[in-house]
């Protein structure tokens, strides 16, 4: 194993708290013996080419540095790869973080963790779900979440999250449940109403909300929740129960388990760790141990 690892640095996460994660991160790995070197693109695509090269190059492990979008490109690197990816979460919502019960927002303690790992060659094989030829940790949304990100990201003010709260004010004053059709694994075809279909890998998605609760990171399976056909009154009073998770007890919320699922729906955006991936139809398969945490 090289004593290099390469830093992958979203210097703009968390309004900043990036650029500043990055100095006690790699001060945690430089005390347990290793030197860091550090990748910050241009762009995405960039960033991606970067961090690609450092791991055809023979880097000991990529230590991403940010949030849910920064992990998302770290794995398009290490996915299906001998590299370790270890993880310091200094996002805005930091799911994949959480659903692995990873330091968040305490970069030395999770470059510590990393760095402990690394040198115990100890790590975690996790799943990840695939779309095409995108990967993703957490969370597929589909529907009135969507929704919710598609205005949210036209919105030119306010800044944070605040605009996406308005966001979805927006889209509550124009609710209407969408026609879906599902397919799990290799069954039927089946036609649903339902406000939101959320595929899950993780736990949870907008830093906390515990869409998919009983979701495990390493069973194969995706956890998938359907918000059934419900009225704005009863939307409005089942969503709060998704921060811990018991929305699931709804008479108007199905789970199912399943290792592929194709959603379709006309004008629905599909969202993956909070990266638009294009309109609907989409298909995703769970990839069982796809990539190597440093973890304990």
């Amino acid at each position: 194993m090289t004593s290099e690892i390469t830093l992958f640095v979203n210097p703009t996460a968390g309004r900043g708290r990036g650029a500043h994660a990055a100095q006690p991160a790699a001060r945690a790995f430089r005390d347990a013996g290793f030197s860091v070197r550090t990748v910050v693109g241009e762009d995405a695509d960039d960033a991606l080419r970067r961090a690609r090269e450092a791991v055809d190059g023979g880097t000991g492990a990529l230590v991403a540095v940010g949030g849910d979008g920064m992990i998302n490109l770290a794995l398009q690197a290490v996915a299906g790869t001998r590299t370790p990816l270890g993880i310091v979460a200094v996002g805005t919502g930091n799911d994949f973080a959480r659903a692995l019960g990873l330091p968040i927002r305490e970069p030395e303690a999770a470059g510590r963790l990393a760095a402990e790992a690394l040198k115990a060659a100890t790590t975690r094989a996790v799943d990840l779900g695939r779309i095409g030829d995108r990967l993703f940790g957490t969370v597929l949304a589909c529907g009135f979440d969507s929704r919710v990100n598609d205005r949210g990201n036209r919105m030119r003010w306010p800044a944070g999250r605040f605009k996406y709260d308005l966001a979805m004010v927006a889209e509550l004053a124009a609710f209407k449940p969408f026609p879906f059709r599902i397919r799990l694994d290799d069954g039927p075809v089946q036609e649903v109403g339902a406000t939101l279909i959320a595929v899950g890998n993780g736990t949870s998605y907008g830093g906390g909300m515990r869409i998919t609760p009983g979701a495990l990171v390493d069973d194969g399976l995706f956890d998938i929740t359907v918000v059934g056909d419900c009225s704005r009154a009863t939307l409005l009073k089942v969503f709060p129960r998704v921060y811990k998770g018991t929305h699931v007890d709804h008479p108007k919320v199905t789970v199912y388990r399943a290792a592929k699922i194709t959603v379709e729906a006309a004008g629905i955006t599909g969202y993956a760790d909070g990266e638009p991936l294009g309109p609907l139809p989409l298909t995703a398969e769970c990839v069982p141990q796809a990539v190597r945490i440093l973890a304990r």
